[in-house]
């Protein structure tokens, strides 16, 4: 057999090299934190006919220089990476709203990207404080460019959402639930465990303080080590200003060796009413619809 020149030899060692990083880099990536949204969910949905527009943003400040470490779950690094996604929300009634999601991605040192798409569906139960705490439900399909951004491509997302107010103080609970489904090296693998939380005080509706945690502790029948987990907190100050305009902004701190050291958050949301498909329900009806 004829034996190949050096410059051949050399870029088919590189390509080899090339694919298996890509393979190792898939094979260690943890999907406990959504780096695309930072966000906790109220209780509260859209009302009958509002649309909101809303933007989520955040670069890593301090963070992984390997792939499938911190919020990285593909083959780039997530240090120096802008998440950015764009939503856009419908509110279907007055206790159900519908949302659409593109996520794109500046990963340092590779260009804007296409990162991948969000569908979903979120609503709340029973009318307000009926219940000693406010109890919504959330269900998402999630797909991601591979290997890239992640090692699964198609994933399936569900919370309750939790809510309870005290005096001028809310919490919310948002535990996550989400499970690879249908394709990809972990569809047969069960449901991952992770969390979005938030206290907020309520001092100004331009202008107050709040803390949010985001975080995740792998397969719940099977945890990763602690230092393999992501958990963050981020103090951040949130308001709403006459024009519509929403804003949450704040620095995330990593809590572990598993999770970046440094995230900076910036969301931006505007809200329209734009015309209803469905009718209001009335105060006596269903507790779901």
């Amino acid at each position: 057999m004829a034996m190949m020149n050096t410059p051949v030899r050399r870029e088919l060692i590189v390509r080899t090299g090339v694919a298996l990083m890509l393979l190792i880099f898939a094979s260690r990536a943890h999907a406990q934190v959504d780096p695309w949204e930072f966000e906790v969910y109220p209780y509260a949905t859209e009302g009958p006919g509002v649309v909101e527009l809303e933007t989520d943003n955040a670069v890593v400040v301090n963070g992984h220089s390997q792939g499938g470490e911190g919020t990285s779950a593909g083959a780039f690094r997530s240090q120096g990476t802008w998440y950015n996604q764009y939503e856009l929300t419908y509110g279907l009634t007055d206790r159900v709203e519908v949302a659409a999601y593109l996520n794109m991605a500046q990963g340092s040192g590779h260009g804007y990207w296409y990162a991948g798409s969000k569908y979903r569906l979120r609503g709340h139960l029973f009318d307000e404080d009926v219940l000693p705490v406010n109890l919504g439900w959330y269900l998402e399909l999630e797909w991601h460019k591979t290997p890239q951004f992640d090692d699964n491509e198609l994933e399936l997302e569900m919370r309750p959402i939790i809510e309870k107010d005290f005096g001028r103080f809310s919490i919310l609970l948002n535990p996550k639930f989400e499970k690879a489904v249908f394709v990809g090296p972990n569809k047969n693998k069960g449901f991952e465990f992770g969390y979005a939380n938030a206290i907020y005080y309520r001092w100004m509706r331009y202008l107050s303080p709040g803390i949010e945690f985001y975080g995740g502790v792998g397969n719940i029948d099977d945890n990763d080590p602690i230092h393999e987990q992501q958990h963050y907190i981020f103090p951040v100050v949130w308001g709403a200003f006459s024009n519509g305009i929403e804003y949450n902004v704040g620095p995330g701190f990593g809590l572990t060796s598993g999770s970046d050291r440094v995230i900076v958050k910036f969301n931006v949301e505007l809200e329209k009413y734009v015309g209803a498909l469905f009718k209001p329900a009335s105060s006596e009806g269903g507790w779901f619809f």
